[in-house]
């Protein structure tokens, strides 16, 4: 399932206040009735997601003239992901980098599963691959999802024109 999720407003949801180029924020989504709404705040107003956040994130405010970034190619991203397989230290990146493919439609979820030891496991298929991955669903806390995001960003991110 698919779901549109509005932009950035580039304002705070609590002070009102325009967030400024290269300024911190977090951004939040959130289930109203059928619809999802996402809300942005600045560090000093953000107090937490809200109860029954569905996500939520950090992000800093890119200045109105950079270059916009791009994702390296799913080939590119694909091979990442199969490499993350070998490093158990980074199970948390490679159940990311799995979302981002399932998002990018480079890969569908086939199924939850749980393995011997009884831990939530996602089973993907990758058509252009023709294979199958059973990635261990591992939440990142807050401190490591930055870490994350900012390792991927400088793996698998292209500045474009």
């Amino acid at each position: 399932m698919d779901y549109e999720i509005q932009r950035c407003t580039r304002c705070c949801a609590t002070t009102g206040r325009e967030l400024a180029p290269g300024e911190d924020f977090y951004s939040v989504v959130v289930a109203e009735g059928s619809e999802l709404k996402r809300c942005d705040y600045s560090v000093e107003a953000w107090e937490g997601p809200p109860e029954g956040a569905i996500g939520w994130w950090k992000s800093q405010m890119p200045s109105p003239t950079a270059k916009r970034m791009h994702w390296a190619p799913n080939d590119v991203l694909l091979h990442c992901f199969e490499q993350l397989e070998s490093q158990p230290d980074k199970a948390d990146m490679r159940y990311v980098l799995g979302l981002l493919l399932v998002r990018r439609r480079v890969m569908r979820e086939e199924e939850q599963d749980r393995d011997p030891e009884g831990r939530e496991v996602m089973v993907l298929y990758c058509p252009r691959r023709e294979a199958t991955y059973r990635v261990p669903v591992v939440q990142p806390d807050e401190a490591r999802a930055n870490e994350i995001q900012e390792e991927l960003a400088r793996l698998l991110f292209a500045k474009g024109g």
